[in-house]
């Protein structure tokens, strides 16, 4: 179950986000007007940017917030105050949001999304916010990494079965969003309409006296979408030769056999001696499928070389965003009842960004981004080529335009970061993206630090 089906996900929190609204109530502060900012202090994978994903699900979890009956009784029965827990019982999520588009190009220290409302009802959804968006970002910047690597070959998601249990679904949504083509994850292809993506698995040819009978039976099932596994025994020796009997079978029979997969091996030398061997049987049609614990260091090396690959099935360090498995976004108050304020703490590194800002991308004559600019929100935009990142999304607790569909999202994604100078881009080493802080919101921070 993912959090959007849950009807009332009030308790889908943190402990102390319930204290901290009891005691904001208890001391009348619940009703004062609050400004919280999302953001993340470094990007993952020591990359230089964030595909932001998860804004459509957290709009239509916030649109549905509210506490049950039940929930506040089991509140006030773990210690909660009477009235406070009444309260709740009453109150329903009402505050506005500004925010980047879903699948934007976003960066450290920027103020991606900021909510508004009173200070119970930004501090009430912070870890919910937090736990949506930082998951689904991080999942979508691995995948766009993927995608970056790949090029022009296709990317499979096969990462249900390692995944966080349900957080799998948010997943492979998020991963469609980086750049995946397909995914092998049926729920998440039904429910997001991505198209769905598998092979077989070894079992399926142990079930059988023979390779080349398991093929065969396979084909006679779905002759227009096999895809023939062909390491269980001896790839070069069996399960190509036999692989090549069967496309052979399928020719005669007015189909084609769609391709082959290599589980295990080296991918470069495996690929390309199955290359050969199908093209010397006149299958230069049939598809290679490289799967098998990869990355997009991995996949890049492999594109480096030439490797004859035609799809990539990334799994485990897809689903789980590894090797890094969290971005690290924040939610900060920037400003309340009027009076910014931030956070300059010891480190200068945990810093927070305050009052209300807007984001400045500045283009170039060609449409490309040269820069970021973080400016207070009532100074004029930063000059004339630059775009406002940020737009109103939800007000009052109500989303303002209906949920995009993922395909849309990718597609707006991927254009996106088509326009990052390609230094940016790089896998390793990338040039850092300037984002700048004009003038009077510079002087704002020294003014409120000293």
């Amino acid at each position: 179950m993912s959090i959007a089906e849950i009807p009332h996900p009030a308790l889908y929190t943190d402990l102390y986000q319930l204290t901290m609204g009891q005691g904001y109530f208890k001391t009348g502060y619940h009703q004062k007007n609050a400004h919280f900012d999302y953001f993340f202090r470094s990007a993952p994978y020591s990359g230089e940017f964030v595909v932001f994903a998860g804004l459509t699900e957290l709009l239509s979890v916030l649109e549905s917030f509210r506490f049950r009956k039940d929930e506040c009784e089991w509140l006030q029965q773990n210690g909660f105050d009477a009235d406070f827990c009444n309260y709740l019982g009453r109150y329903q999520f009402d505050g506005s949001i500004v925010s980047a588009r879903e699948g934007e190009v976003v960066f450290p220290g920027e103020p991606v999304l900021t909510v508004s409302g009173s200070l119970l009802t930004c501090q009430l959804v912070e870890t919910l916010l937090l736990n949506i968006l930082n998951f689904q970002s991080l999942i979508a910047t691995k995948a766009r990494r993927l995608r970056l690597a790949a090029g022009e070959s296709k990317l499979v998601d096969f990462g249900l079965r390692r995944g966080h249990a349900s957080g799998a679904i948010a997943a492979s949504r998020a991963a469609a969003i980086g750049g995946i083509d397909a995914t092998s994850n049926v729920l998440a292809g039904r429910r997001y309409n991505v198209p769905v993506s598998g092979t077989m698995a070894h079992s399926w040819i142990q079930c059988f006296e023979s390779e080349l009978e398991a093929f065969r039976a396979y084909a006679r099932l779905f002759p227009d979408l096999t895809i023939l596994l062909v390491d269980t025994y001896d790839t070069i020796g069996s399960g190509l030769p036999n692989a090549i009997t069967v496309a052979r079978e399928l020719e005669d029979r007015g189909h084609r056999l769609t391709g082959i997969r290599l589980d295990s091996g080296n991918p470069l030398t495996l690929s390309r001696k199955a290359r050969s061997m199908l093209d010397d049987a006149g299958l230069d049609y049939v598809a290679i499928v490289v799967s098998d614990q990869l990355d997009e260091e991995r996949i890049a090396e492999l594109q480096e070389q030439n490797a004859p690959v035609d799809f990539y099935g990334v799994g485990t360090r897809l689903i789980t965003g590894h090797p890094d498995g969290a971005l690290g976004g924040v939610y900060k108050i920037c400003d309340l009842d009027g009076r910014p304020t931030m956070k300059y703490t010891d480190e200068s590194s945990k810093k927070s960004l305050p009052g209300l800002k807007e984001i400045d991308r500045e283009t170039d004559a060609y449409g490309n981004f040269v820069r970021d600019i973080i400016r207070l929100a009532d100074q004029p935009a930063s000059g004339q080529n630059t775009e406002l990142i940020r737009t109103k999304v939800m007000k009052s607790g109500r989303p303002l335009e209906h949920p995009v569909n993922v395909t849309e999202i990718a597609g707006f994604s991927a254009s996106r970061v088509a326009k990052l100078p390609d230094p940016i881009k790089r896998l390793s080493d990338p040039k850092r993206y300037s984002v700048h802080l004009d003038d009077k919101l510079d002087s704002l921070i020294n003014e409120l630090k000293y």
